[in-house]
């Protein structure tokens, strides 16, 4: 089945408190996809965000970011009382988020609310906390980090709690008691409304298409309960670090910083870690996009502490042995493999063998020689081929800074008449593609310029993961424009 969606993360969605949410508005853009013929909705990575807002730094890889839970939501269904005037944020600027403002009033809603309902859903909580066997830990370790002032949980100064002492833990566990539960509350209420997004989504032919970072961040809840895992020293600092070389979006590499996995450790004990994490992830997701899939086959190790990305060397990763355990254990799973980058044939052969979909983006047809992958007449059947991805400039930004020859080769590629056309012909040309599946960023779909851009890689801060689509945005002429290009594209 040829298959079209857009890539639209929850927090850029409209709506009150100054965020996008899992309320009403998401439920308004899953009928919006659906009128418009579009059977996969993409979102980023929905966990809690860390350094800079970035979804791809979360502190868990269960968790969900709780300033994405529906406050409507929760006064729909009786869990918040009533609210004075005042009490909620109202944004000064419907296009971006105000991560700091958002935080501030939103962390103060869902207090009030979890001192209103927690009796109520004694219940479920219960059976949430045994269904989720991480929750526990992972609300512990947040409410210590908040209780040690935020800072990461290196510089926590009681080694004891650093270490894990259990004694040392059962205290804290006990002095902060009700932060526990008030963060697995959220993650209980961020799970329920999750599930009944999806549950509609479904009802209407519409797959969720999540995002699954490959790394864990250094300051992270999973750094903390599994330091076996990584490669830590004994004060659990990272020894060396993630990131990528030098390339197209930096000429000092991508220094990510997060810690490297104990490869050789996760297969003697038959990456179980894995395992779990991925199992959490197919319950979540239709369809899991596996960012920098190349690094399961060969990864990019930086020294601790480096400036930047430029003097790392390539590992050999777990490649296909990691993989036959994950098929053997989990063999529903439905995964594309981000395989952007640094492909060598040993990146191509695991590819090849998992028969996973690859990764392609248009922007990029436009800036390599003869032989490019990205080319549209290249592209294969079995791939996922984009317009952009959250780490592109828009195609209307993208188009106005191309040089001659790249704005002259994607004109006769894509064959529009001006930079403004440029956009709509971008998608027109990956929708008739003979890849199985073709997203486009909303941003693309609306042909916006390069503030609407929602990440540059390499930089923190900036409007980075800020964006927002505007409320009027999403018309009716919009969504038949894109169902006519759906029916002449044979995609659904």
């Amino acid at each position: 089945m040829r298959q079209s969606g857009i890539l639209l993360h929850i927090s850029s969605l409209p709506g009150p408190d100054g965020i996008g949410s899992l309320g009403k508005e998401a439920f308004d853009f899953a009928d919006f996809l659906h009128r418009a013929g579009m059977t996969i909705w993409q979102v980023l990575p929905m966990g809690p965000t860390g350094y800079g807002e970035s979804p791809y730094q979360s502190t868990s890889v269960y968790a969900g970011n709780t300033m994405l839970i529906s406050i409507d939501r929760l006064i729909d269904d009786g869990l918040c009382p009533k609210l004075d005037d005042g009490e909620r944020y109202v944004s000064q600027s419907p296009d971006s988020v105000d991560f700091p403002a958002v935080r501030r009033t939103k962390t103060a809603l869902l207090r009030k609310s979890f001192q209103y309902s927690e009796a109520k859903l004694s219940n479920e909580l219960s059976a949430f906390k045994k269904e989720q066997s991480w929750v526990t830990d992972f609300a512990l370790f947040t409410a210590l980090k908040d209780h040690f002032g935020g800072v990461k949980w290196t510089d926590w100064p009681d080694k004891a709690v650093k270490s894990r002492d259990e004694d040392t833990l059962s205290q804290f566990r006990a002095q902060l008691d009700e932060e526990i539960r008030f963060h697995i509350w959220c993650q209980y209420v961020f799970a329920r409304q999750w599930r009944e997004l999806k549950s509609y989504c479904n009802g209407l032919g519409i797959s969720l298409f999540g995002d699954m970072p490959i790394y864990c961040a250094e300051d992270s809840a999973d750094s903390w309960l599994h330091p076996e895992v990584f490669q830590l020293s004994q004060d659990g600092e990272p020894r060396r670090v993630a990131g990528v070389p030098p390339d197209y979006f930096s000429e000092d590499g991508q220094l990510w910083g997060n810690p490297l996995y104990r490869w050789t450790w996760l297969k003697e004990n038959h990456y179980g870690w894995w395992v779990e994490r991925m199992r959490h992830m197919g319950e979540m997701y239709d369809i899991i996009r596996v960012d920098h899939f190349i690094g399961f086959a060969n990864y990019y190790s930086i020294p601790h502490g480096a400036p930047n990305a430029r003097n790392g060397r390539w590992i050999v990763g777990p490649g296909k042995s990691l993989f036959k355990t994950l098929k053997q254990e989990l063999p529903d799973l439905n995964i594309v493999a981000e395989d952007l980058g640094e492909v060598n044939d040993r990146v191509r052969s695991l590819i090849a063998w998992t028969g996973y979909p690859g990764m392609r983006v248009l922007q990029f047809a436009f800036t390599e020689g003869e032989g490019n992958t990205h080319l549209p007449e290249l592209i294969s059947e079995n791939t996922a081929y984009y317009t952009g991805t959250h780490d592109n400039v828009t195609a209307l930004s993208w188009i106005k800074s191309a040089t001659d020859e790249q704005f002259e080769l994607a004109r006769t590629m894509c064959d529009f008449v001006d930079e403004y056309d440029a956009p709509w012909s971008f998608i027109r040309t990956v929708f008739m593609s003979k890849a199985r599946i073709a997203v486009t960023p909303a941003q693309d779909i609306l042909a916006l310029d390069d503030w609407a851009t929602m990440n540059r890689p390499g930089t923190v801060g900036g409007g980075n993961w800020a964006w927002r689509i505007r409320a009027d945005a999403l018309t009716d002429e919009l969504a038949n424009k894109l169902l006519e290009l759906n029916r002449e594209s044979g995609r659904g």
